[in-house]
């Protein structure tokens, strides 16, 4: 008896170029089967251009597998003096952010994430 394969996830990734900052529309779930695709996507503009800009507005979910790539990726901007920001997010995703104490990574980012530093 073989067994029924799980649906893949999907995460499909549409780059935006402009003078000031690459826009990277995300959609669909960023999960440990699609993290390295945004990964890669993003450190290979990140000598390219001064600000990376993740726009979240069609993710539906987030595993840890996606958080910590999003971590990772602000560091290795961060490292290389481009800037990485997180814009249109859900309230499930701006939670999440909250609840792993990743909001206060991403300094300047309230509001999108709705944090407030103490």
């Amino acid at each position: 008896m073989s067994a029924t394969p799980s649906p893949i996830s999907e995460l499909k990734l549409e780059t935006t170029k402009n003078p000031e900052e690459t826009i990277v529309r995300c959609a669909g779930k960023i999960t440990s089967a699609t993290s390295g695709l945004l990964q890669t996507t993003v450190r290979n503009l990140i000598p390219e251009t001064r600000s990376v800009v993740l726009d979240l507005t069609d993710v539906s979910y987030m595993d840890s597998s996606g958080l910590g790539t999003i971590a990772g990726l602000y560091f290795s901007a961060k490292r290389q003096n481009c800037r990485l920001k997180l814009v249109n997010l859900n309230d499930r995703l701006k939670e999440l952010f909250r609840l792993t104490k990743l909001a206060s990574v991403f300094e300047g980012h309230e509001d999108f994430l709705g944090y407030t530093p103490d």
